[in-house]
């Protein structure tokens, strides 16, 4: 008896960690499937892994991470805006304290077109006039689990 419980116990846990695991975004149309349907996307940038380019350079990645919830967000099907491709598109801004810059609004951009290229726009703007202080874009692509690639995204259970 005492074996059939911990079983059980231990089946229970392996099914709960499970459930709430993150599922993978692998694609464009999952993306696009998952915001139609009010569902809570994540994506994680390995900017190390993107095309950089500040002040119309293009410069080596830090290998650094990032990440946001897609919760704001608009979607354009090609054509709508005048847009050869579809895509879709999410910012965030928040307030941080910078060693450098002092007090300054990170501002995130995320453009993901229906090819799975990723543009990212991140920007330091001063609180005072939203003076940019620094700008960057970069260049990725959605990781489908299998070409290992620097924009991950997860549907939240």
């Amino acid at each position: 008896m005492m074996k059939r419980t911990t079983y059980y116990v231990i089946s229970i846990i392996f099914l709960s960690l499970s459930y709430c695991r993150a599922q993978d975004i692998k694609n464009f149309n999952e993306l696009v499937s998952a915001v139609k349907d009010g569902r809570e996307v994540r994506v994680v940038i390995e900017y190390g892994k993107c095309k950089l380019v500040a002040d119309s350079v293009e410069i080596k990645s830090p290998e650094a991470v990032g990440g946001m919830s897609l919760s704001t967000f608009e979607y354009f099907p090609a054509g709508v805006v005048k847009n050869p491709k579809g895509f879709l598109t999410s910012s965030e801004t928040v307030l941080i304290n910078h060693k450098k810059y002092g007090y300054v609004y990170n501002y995130v951009k995320i453009k993901i077109y229906e090819n799975n290229e990723v543009e990212i726009i991140a920007r330091y703007l001063k609180p005072s006039d939203l003076t940019s202080v620094m700008d960057e874009t970069f260049y990725g692509e959605i990781n489908n689990a299998s070409n290992n690639k620097a924009v991950k995204l997860f549907l939240v259970k």
